[in-house]
């Protein structure tokens, strides 16, 4: 088990034009913490990964692992173990050899070893397979079979990439709590990418998001989702994706729609206004009009425990041709409104966040969004 520290790694594709898949790269992963990569398909994090593993050659920077640099050296001198998206089993061994294959290169003793990839093949409810040979098994049974060769020793440092994508839902579910206790028992420093924003928020001690080859935030998963540095981190956490509508601000009062609110130390100008779905809250036809918007709905998702709404509302600069700005919302099950039907919502003043609508950084403001009370009282 070591730390991880990555410093100015830049990963330059050769071509016409050349492609850049990382830029300055700077992270420092704790020893024995859980960090997950997260973002688009494209953004870095596969790539970042392979270049800790040694896998891809970095154009610049430096890769250290515990008290060692190891750029230079070829992956098996780094003392890692890696998951791989595509399973890399040996298809000619059986599933107990694949398992067992890591510890034979190391000259573990026989018994040791057997109780190793015993243990190992329960854990992942793997030990009715043991004899079948990859071309035997589904694709997670063969997933499973990946991660336990990697789970089966102890390494300085366990790289995962997307292991869990060819899983069923409830699999997945199943493989993250397994990994989670693997790691808490086992403490091995961990770098797990994903693209599914669930895995990142519910497996990583830290999060760390990226975009275009660049960190865009690292965080612990709840700071990150509740305080985004920007546009781009608000918008890619959270399920339904967060709200976005234009605003402005004039002498610290933001104005969105119909409705107006204080927005103390926020500097004069357009700004996007960002609202998480459960930051809607719909309300009947009393309420009064500068503190709603009126919304059309276009479809309803009913999820059992919850309905997503989806509706539109007319932009204030709505052009000619009728363009509508999309909006979603939670309402409770018994509260199911169909397509076509006008709705109220209020915006729930708490969870309002702003954003600079040109450099679309975080506008921070010298206190909370919040209600005009002298507005409220004059109405």
């Amino acid at each position: 088990m070591a730390p991880i520290v990555l410093s100015g790694l830049r990963k330059v594709y050769p071509g016409r034009p050349p492609v850049v898949g990382l830029e300055g790269m700077d992270l420092t992963i704790a020893d024995g913490e859980l960090v997950v990569l997260v973002g688009p398909s494209g953004c870095g994090k596969s790539t970042a990964l392979r270049c800790i593993a040694g896998l891809e050659h970095l154009t610049a920077g430096t890769v250290r692992i515990g008290d060692r640099e190891v750029q230079d050296l070829p992956p098996g001198k780094r003392d890692i173990a890696m998951v791989f998206q595509n399973y890399a089993l040996y298809p000619h061994l059986s599933v107990y050899k694949n398992l067992a294959f890591p510890l034979k290169e190391r000259h573990v003793p026989k018994a040791q070893l057997d109780a190793q990839v015993r243990r190992t093949a329960e854990m992942l409810e793997l030990t009715p397979m043991l004899r079948r040979r990859p071309a035997q098994l589904s694709g997670g049974q063969r997933q499973r079979v990946a991660m336990g060769r990697a789970l089966v020793r102890e390494p300085l440092a366990f790289l995962l990439d997307e292991p869990l994508s060819n899983l069923d839902a409830k699999l997945r579910t199943q493989m993250r709590g397994e990994i989670a206790d693997v790691h808490r028992r086992l403490g091995i420093t961990s770098i797990y990418v994903t693209h599914d924003q669930v895995e990142a928020m519910t497996l990583g001690q830290r999060i760390v998001v990226m975009q275009d080859g660049r960190l865009q935030q690292v965080g612990a998963p709840a700071q990150v989702y509740e305080d985004p540095a920007n546009l781009f981190v608000a918008g890619f956490l959270g399920t339904p994706t967060m709200n976005f509508v234009p605003g402005r601000v004039s002498r610290g009062q933001l104005v969105v729609g119909p409705v107006r609110l204080l927005a103390p130390g926020a500097p004069d100008g357009d700004v996007v206004v960002g609202i998480r779905p459960e930051g809607l809250v719909p309300v009947g036809a009393t309420a009064a009009d500068d503190e709603c918007w009126e919304l059309v709905v276009t479809h309803v998702e009913a999820l059992g425990n919850e309905n997503l709404v989806h509706a539109t509302m007319p932009g204030a600069d709505a052009a000619a041709d009728g363009d509508r700005r999309p909006l979603v919302f939670r309402t409770p099950p018994r509260l199911l409104p169909v397509p076509g039907e006008r709705v109220r919502a209020r915006i729930d003043a708490a969870q309002v966040l702003l954003f600079d609508a040109v450099t679309q950084e975080r506008v921070r403001l010298a206190a909370p969004v919040r209600v005009d009370e002298a507005d409220v009282a004059a109405g």
